[in-house]
């Protein structure tokens, strides 16, 4: 009737090698994240970002996207526990951070089919063998 010792029950015959509350699967979760880390590195080890003209109503604009934060910390700077001052810094630094994003131009350099088919295999099958490694593995445990 007491739930709670038997979760504690559960907790005590759990296994290091029990991969998300399931039974089994450390190995395939270790060689899939080997794999997914391998894959994502060279992918990304392949990408060149560049960034671009900053362009907002005009030319050359960043001082337009920088006054609201400056506005927003002079208000803080003013009375610290000011809401709308909070609210506008937060504004202002999500205005820039978009404008950041929004002016990157992403390249894939160019490479061998070979090369490109090696990383997307290792990256997506150590997704893959993550996902799996979640679900119950060998012998079903009796209940």
């Amino acid at each position: 009737m007491n739930n709670d010792n038997d979760k504690d029950e559960d907790n005590d015959n759990r296994s290091v090698t029990n991969v998300g509350g399931t039974p089994g699967g450390l190995g395939t979760f270790l060689l899939g994240f080997a794999m997914a880390c391998i894959g994502g590195f060279l992918l990304t080890h392949q990408v060149t970002v560049v960034g671009s003209y900053w362009s907002f109503w005009g030319g050359s604009s960043f001082g337009v996207t920088l006054l609201p934060m400056l506005i927003g910390v002079a208000i803080l700077f003013w009375n610290g526990k000011s809401v709308i001052g909070w609210l506008v810094t937060v504004a202002g630094a999500l205005f820039i951070f978009a404008g950041i994003i929004a002016n990157m131009h992403i390249y894939f350099q160019p490479t061998s089919l070979f090369n490109t088919i090696v990383m997307l295999i290792l990256l997506v099958g150590g997704l893959a063998l993550i996902a799996r490694s979640l679900r119950p593995y060998g012998k079903k445990q009796e209940q």
